[in-house]
């Protein structure tokens, strides 16, 4: 029995498969998961060692370069990039793509372990390796805790309450509180205070140490009863007594310095908000939550918890993305909806009401066929998946406007409603699913692939897999069960009079045009090739880009002063350009960071690694217009207004957001040789009027003091360099002697000496250094005989265990250019430098990010082809016809290259993601054309009239179906991320169908050498 007969005549089945279809439908759109974008891990993690006293040299050689040694034997390391600054090694780890997000916590425990074998060949004062395998979380809330007049401590005490109340927030995965300062006990020892007791300054910081230790005198037995000894006055005590070495007495801590408790007084990093100092909180998701509902909860508990806030502490949200999601998907829903409405009235334009409605109700238990799938195998409604659903949609109807038509011809021909249902299912059932297959397969390249791309954009063929593949299903099933219970049933008057279906005008101007084509086949395929030649010449004139920048109000500024900058100017520096950025109209906020990047609360954003002369803000304006201006003034006032800094606008990136849109890798072992050809390069970009932020991540080379140590003066007195460095220390940030135990806390014990006897250069001539030989202070002049200054690399950049300086610069993202343009012209100027022997050069940036995306996209790209190829073999059982189909796929790029040219719209991922997919969807329309030609040639006629005929009644299911495919992509124009695709698909496919419609017959006639009759 046919499929169609069984539907209509098992009503029972075919009305309970429609109801599962529209209430699972329904209810699984409501359970259904709501992201901003798919779930993706960032497979990068941090390795980071601190080596106090250290050079960048020695950070380099005693620590980064063991460490990467022992990294690089993991065999799932992609590349190693690390930084190494005076006293900081910060080594960052990036895995193959291969890996998916379920083997990367056994990858992270081998990577510790690597680690953690290394440590013990570290060199002394390093301190324990931290590897962050979070590096990659992402924070979708990130919220910033302000309060005026309030310090840092009892910000801290504050968010310490919220943190512990909001992770037990259902849905709240981890939450991660960034911007407190370390709060520190201070002794300040007076050197004067010391020797007028002859005490030695070690000594003391001895005594510190042992002090709040937790000390074990053990137990004893009494009665049988068994008692801890806790020895007292010792616990919390920070007070001890100190003995005089001559005179015998009995002297306090408390007696020759000052102890006070206070914030660090170098900090490591700064937040603030409308320029007051703030907390961070990362609040990152379970998995396969629904964020907006989570949001909820979080909002609502919040809300509960402000009767206990204390008045004046204001919790400000960066990014609040369960409200950006509900957003960004209602607007989709609401595209979606546009779209579905768009093509049903077509439909009921073009095709009649009764059958406009079948194929209409088609779509939507199609739609709602597809969140059961969704939910089954746990997609989310984000932004791939809801682009996929529209991008279906046209193609969705394809089926069912075939199966339609077919009934309708059948109907017209006196046929009646079940056999026309039968004549057509049982004539397109395998053509139909083979075209399926092949616009299904299409898109296999893109959601199999092994990166970051198939992470990222699989839910687009899936999604386009379980909707295809279900219209297929409901075009062979429902579509005929509708139309029994919807069409009229016409019987034709006369048997012998058959009415003609293709009478209309849009038939006879269509069939005069394709006899034409015929009898000129010469000319009409020289035409076809010479406009193929034209869009190839015209695509070089299209942009190219990689991907779009957001629609979110949202851009950055990062600010950076002079290598060396101390972190407290650089965040002075910074409260100068928030105040001028918060006078601006149409600003929301000015959020900040100071000394390294914020935690990463969007897929894209890429945190910067410590660097004290960095900061960033982060500024929300109310509209996108507003923001294009600022930016724009910005990029005319702020350079003039601060002339110290080097400042870089950045906009909030979809898709991947390198350090720079150009990198320029230089790679060599000589600093000198690299930094006089980084000089080259830059001067060759300055040449570029559209180079922007040109600079280099060596930075400049900072100042140091090097204090000439009298080795054989410092013997006599029996001064070691450790006592020389230590006091040196102390006159300067102190040293940590200790941990004092407060409770849940543990506060550092920093030993230093009073302001007026350190703080500056003229303060060491001053200093004075216990000698155990003559148990006394001597001045520090008699052991250090001058301080010499010297230049030095405080910044040594390394990829894969090689020096690497890498020279960076953008493009004016304010103009119409785009970086892929700038680079295009800068390469091969650059590529021309002459570089010594041992040193290469390599690009990194959007070129890099581009053309690992774009090869593993093509790695399965052939046999993706080669499937469908042989495919459109099976279905015809021949080579020739496959062939003619084919050659019409690279007409689609005539519509591409006009559509991008006249909308000004790059060429980009997206863009090329809709190229590929626009060869499923031309392939189809040959596919069913084709197929018609084979049943009229199968029906006696002659091969010329076989051909006319098959070409006009395609006309119309062809020409529809790429008609609603093309206006369904309406709503996705005003989409900054798809709106390249949106263009690809809709200018390619409009051009392909009218051109596929004469182009199939014609080279069908060529092949088999078919003729017009003589008459013709």
């Amino acid at each position: 029995m046919n499929i169609a007969q069984y539907a209509i005549k098992h009503r029972v089945i075919s009305w309970m498969f429609l109801l599962i279809l529209a209430v699972g439908g329904f209810n699984a759109f409501n359970n259904l998961a709501r992201l901003e974008d798919p779930a993706f891990t960032i497979k990068e993690s941090m390795v980071i060692t601190a080596y106090p006293g250290a050079t960048a040299e020695e950070v380099e050689e005693e620590i980064t370069y063991p460490l990467e040694q022992a990294i690089r034997q993991l065999p799932y390391v992609d590349f190693i990039v690390s930084t190494s600054s005076p006293g900081l090694s910060q080594i960052q780890v990036s895995m193959k793509m291969d890996y998916g997000a379920d083997e990367l916590p056994q990858i992270w425990d081998e990577l510790r372990r690597k680690v953690s074998d290394q440590q013990p060949m570290l060199p002394p004062g390093a301190q324990p390796t931290q590897v962050m395998d979070d590096f990659g979380d992402v924070y979708g809330v990130m919220l910033l805790l302000t309060g005026e007049g309030f310090d840092y401590t009892e910000l801290k005490q504050y968010s310490d309450v919220l943190k512990r109340e909001l992770e037990l927030v259902d849905g709240v995965g981890k939450i991660q509180v960034e911007g407190d300062q370390q709060e520190q006990l201070f002794v300040e020892i007076s050197l004067k205070k010391l020797a007028a007791l002859d005490l030695d300054f070690q000594q003391v910081i001895g005594l510190l140490n042992q002090q709040n230790a937790v000390l074990d005198a053990g137990k004893i037995t009494i009665n049988g009863e068994s008692l801890y000894l806790r020895p007292g006055g010792l616990a919390s005590n920070i007070d001890p007594i100190i003995h005089g070495r001559d005179s015998g007495q009995l002297v306090r801590l408390s007696d020759v310095a000052d102890i006070y408790r206070g914030l660090e007084e170098i900090p490591s990093h700064l937040l603030a908000y409308n320029g007051e100092s703030a907390l961070s909180f990362g609040i990152s998701f379970s998995e396969g939550v629904n964020v907006v509902e989570v949001g909820k909860r979080l909002d609502a508990r919040i809300a509960q918890l402000e009767l206990s806030r204390p008045a004046g502490l204001e919790l400000h949200a960066l990014y609040d993305q369960p409200k950006e999601v509900e957003s960004s998907v209602n607007g989709f829903i609401l595209s979606l909806a546009q779209a579905v409405g768009i093509v049903i009235i077509v439909l009921l334009f073009a095709m009649g009401l009764r059958s406009g409605l079948i194929i209409g109700l088609v779509l939507l238990l199609t739609m709602l066929g597809t969140f059961i799938a969704m939910d089954y195998v746990d997609i989310e409604l984000q932004r791939i998946s809801l682009g996929a659903l529209i991008i279906a949609l046209g193609m969705l109807v394809d089926n069912a406007i075939v199966v339609v038509e077919g009934i309708l011809v059948g109907l017209k021909r006196g046929r009646t409603k079940l056999q026309a249902s039968i004549d057509i299912v049982r004539q397109t059932a395998w053509p139909l699913l083979g075209a399926t297959v092949i616009s299904i397969m299409a898109f296999a390249p893109i959601g199999l692939s092994p990166d970051a791309t198939g992470e990222f954009m699989g839910s687009l063929f899936w999604v386009l897999f379980f909707s295809l593949f279900l219209s297929w299903i409901t075009a062979l099933t429902l579509t005929p069960f509708l139309a029994d219970l919807i069409l009229p049933e016409q019987v034709a008057e006369d048997s012998d009079e058959v009415e003609d279906p293709y009478k209309g005008l849009l038939f006879v101007v269509f069939g005069t045009t394709l006899k034409w084509a015929i009898k000129h086949k010469a000319v009409t395929l020289a035409g076809m090739f010479a406009l193929l030649i034209a869009a190839g010449v015209g695509f070089g004139q299209v942009k190219q880009a990689f991907f779009p920048p957001s629609n979110t109000p949202i851009f950055y500024l990062d600010m950076w002063l002079p290598q060396g900058t101390d972190i407290r100017t650089t965040s002075n520096n910074l409260s100068e350009v928030e105040d001028y950025l918060q006078q601006q109209e149409g600003v929301e906020f000015v959020s900040s960071t100071t000394g390294r990047g914020m935690g990463r609360f969007t897929l894209t954003y890429i945190p910067e690694h410590s660097y004290e002369a960095f900061a960033q803000m982060q500024i929300r304006m109310t509209d996108r217009d507003s923001q294009t201006a600022l930016m724009n003034q910005i990029d005319t006032e702020l350079a003039d207004r601060f002339p110290q800094a080097q400042f870089q606008l950045r906009l909030m990136e979809i898709g991947p957001a390198p350090a720079a849109k150009i990198e320029a890798r230089l790679i060599g072992p000589d600093p000198d040789v690299l930094r006089e050809l980084a000089d080259e390069v830059q001067h060759t970009l300055a040449q570029d009027p559209g180079a922007r932020n040109i600079r280099h991540n060596w930075r400049e080379r900072t100042k140091v003091l090097v204090p000439v140590i009298n080795e054989s003066q410092a013997r006599r007195l029996g001064i070691t360099n450790e006592s020389i460095a230590t006091t040196l220390l102390s006159a300067n940030t102190g040293s940590q002697v200790g941990l004092y135990r407060d409770g849940t806390r543990m506060l550092p014990i920093v030993a230093r000496l009073p302001v007026d006897e350190r703080g500056d250069l003229e303060s060491l001539d001053n200093l004075r250094i216990w000698s155990p030989v003559l148990q006394s202070y001597v001045p520090i002049q008699q052991v250090i005989s001058r301080i010499d200054m010297e230049w030095q690399d405080s910044l040594i950049q390394r990829r894969d265990r090689k020096r690497t300086l890498t020279v960076m610069a953008d493009h004016d993202i304010l103009g119409d250019g785009t970086a892929a343009d700038l680079f295009t012209r800068i390469q091969p100027k650059v590529e021309a430098i002459e570089l010594p022997p041992g040193y290469e050069l390599s690009w990194g940036g959007e070129y890099e990010a581009q053309a690992d995306a774009e090869q593993m996209l093509f790695s399965s790209l052939p046999m993706g082809y080669l499937i469908m190829f042989i495919i459109t073999v099976f279905l015809f059982n021949s080579l020739r016809k496959p062939l003619v189909i084919w050659l019409t796929v690279p007409l689609a790029v005539i519509g591409v290259t006009i559509g991008l040219l006249a909308t000004n719209n790059p060429f980009s991922f997206t863009a090329l993601l809709g190229l590929l997919s626009l060869s499923g969807m031309v392939l189809k329309n040959g596919i069913v054309l084709m197929d018609q030609i084979n049943n009229e040639l199968d029906s006696g006629k002659a091969a010329y009239q076989a051909v006319v005929d098959s070409a006009i009644s395609r006309v119309r299911p062809v020409s529809m179906a790429a008609l609603t495919t093309i206006l369904g992509m309406i709503p996705l124009m005003a989409d900054a991320f798809f709106a390249s695709m949106a263009v690809t698909i809709m200018f390619g496919l409009g051009f392909a169908t009218l051109l596929t419609l004469i182009v199939v017959p014609v080279l069908f006639a060529t092949f088999y050498r078919i003729t017009p009759p003589t008459a013709e």
